[in-house]
This record gives structure tokens, C-alpha cells and sequence, in this order.
């Protein structure tokens, strides 16, 4: 992809699943990239190996670099720090992508508070606050730059049962459009993806059953949950010069999913 090698890539919740896809490809692109963790390093440790590991046989001769960088992306101070050093290490923020994310399910009459607030204060504040700060390092130093926000089909798709995680997603929608008018003449761009059924640990509870993953894909019109793989490559696509003119875009990645597939066969006028 034009234009991303030798850029800065801060990735939250780059962990596992879709987070890590992005990471490593970004890294495969030339990228630079910090890896951020909520906990535990384990499995940052893991994506900063497997990056390092498709970025290039030779380290010193690709230039590809990593950083690991802890941090509650719902917490203001940390998010902050996480910034400060991401540029203190890198000296320069070109790419962020907001991927951290939790969910509860609960029905709505039953949902607690806390588990509420937690899943919005992850999920949308988290986005909010990491590009707030990327957006105030990008006008600080007059560079262009990238925010990516990693959404959801239920940015538009009701979820029953999961009212705070399909808030947070419309919420990050509405992030997205706002942010990309808002600095559009600054040449920073804003734009999101929002994956359907995924293969990722999150979703085990279906994807390790076969009954359960073939109810979730029969939903699906291509017939088939999709990959992390097949996020990051557009996560890389959105990043590079390849899009430079596209902001304020959400695109579905979802095998169909956003295309009512139970409309697949007429069952009204």
C-alpha cells in the first residue's frame, strides 16, 4: 500500500484477534507500530513477535520498529501517557487505530449500571479520548494523519440483549463523521470499519461449537464468518495514500450481513 512504510501506527487492544491482524499487517506494510495493552502483556508480547516476524526476516535491514505500551484507553491520564510515549519513542503519530473494545450481554430491563458504563466508557470514551490526543499531536506538528475507528454491523444492526455494546457502536459512527468534518481541512482523515461475524477469541462461544457457528452463518449471505486477516487488510487500505481521499466512511465488512439477508427470499410485496 503507497504511503504507509515508515509511519507510526498506535493500535489499541492490539492483543489478539482483529487488534493483532491490524498490527502485524501494518507491520507488513512498513509501518511502525505500538502495540497497546489493557493488562496483561502476554499476548501484546505475542503480536509485537509475530509482527516483527512478517515485517521482515532481517530487522536491522527492513527498519520496521515496536513499541509495547500498557494503558485503560477509558482512562483519560493513561490514554495520555500513551500517547506522550508512542511520540516520545517513535517521535512522530501518523496512524491511529481505535480497536479496543469489551462487550456484556444482559437483557435491557436487567443491564446494571456498571456493566453499562464500563462497555461505554471502553468502547466510545476510549475512542473518543485516544483521538483526541492523536488529533492534538497531528495540528501540534502540522502533519496529516489517519484515525481509523474499528466499529461494528451493529453500528446500524439492532443487537437485543447487547444495548450497551450497540450503543457504543452508533456512538462511534457518529464519532467518526463528526471528527472527519471537523478536521478535514486540516488533512486528517477519519473513517471506520465495521466488521460482521468474525472469527476472533471473543466469539468462541460460537465460532468452537458447530451447531452454534452454523445458526450464526446461515445468517450470513456468503455463508461464512470472516477473518481478522480480512479486517486489517482494510484497516491498511484506510491508513495508506491508496485512500486519501476517503473521510468520514464506515465500511461494512460483513459477508453481506448489512444486506437484510432475510430478504434473500421474498416473503412480502
Amino acid at each position: 500500500m503507497k504511503g504507509l512504510r515508515d509511519k507510526t501506527a498506535l493500535v489499541t487492544g492490539a492483543s489478539s484477534g482483529i487488534g493483532q491482524a491490524i498490527a502485524i499487517r501494518l507491520a507488513e506494510e512498513g509501518c511502525n507500530i505500538a502495540i497497546n495493552y489493557h493488562s496483561s502483556p502476554g499476548g501484546a508480547q505475542d503480536t509485537l513477535d509475530e509482527a516483527m516476524k512478517q515485517a521482515c526476516d532481517d530487522l536491522e535491514k527492513c527498519g520496521v520498529r515496536a513499541l509495547l505500551v500498557q494503558g485503560d484507553v477509558s482512562k483519560e491520564a493513561d490514554v495520555v501517557s500513551m500517547v506522550e510515549q508512542v511520540v516520545e519513542h517513535f517521535g512522530q503519530l501518523d496512524i491511529l487505530v481505535n480497536n479496543a473494545g469489551v462487550q456484556t450481554e444482559s437483557p435491557s430491563h436487567d443491564l446494571d449500571i456498571d456493566s453499562f458504563d464500563w462497555v461505554l466508557n471502553v468502547n466510545l470514551r476510549g475512542a473518543f479520548l485516544c483521538a483526541r490526543e492523536t488529533i492534538k499531536h497531528l495540528l501540534q506538528h502540522q502533519r496529516p494523519g489517519s484515525i481509523i475507528n474499528v466499529s461494528s454491523v451493529h453500528e446500524v444492526i439492532p443487537r437485543p440483549q447487547y444495548l450497551s455494546y450497540s450503543i457504543s457502536k452508533g456512538g462511534m459512527g457518529n464519532l467518526t463523521k463528526t471528527l472527519a468534518l471537523e478536521y478535514a481541512n486540516q488533512n486528517i482523515r477519519v473513517n471506520g470499519i465495521g466488521p460482521g461475524a468474525t472469527a476472533t477469541p471473543i466469539n468462541e462461544d460460537w465460532t468452537e461449537d458447530a451447531d452454534k457457528k452454523t445458526v450464526v452463518e446461515s445468517h450470513i449471505p456468503m455463508g461464512r464468518a470472516g477473518t481478522p486477516e480480512e479486517m486489517a487488510a482494510v484497516v491498511a487500505f484506510m491508513a495508506s495514500d491508496e485512500a486519501a481521499y476517503m473521510t468520514g466512511q464506515t465500511l461494512y465488512i460483513d459477508g453481506g450481513l448489512t444486506l437484510y439477508a432475510d430478504f434473500r427470499e421474498a416473503w412480502s410485496a
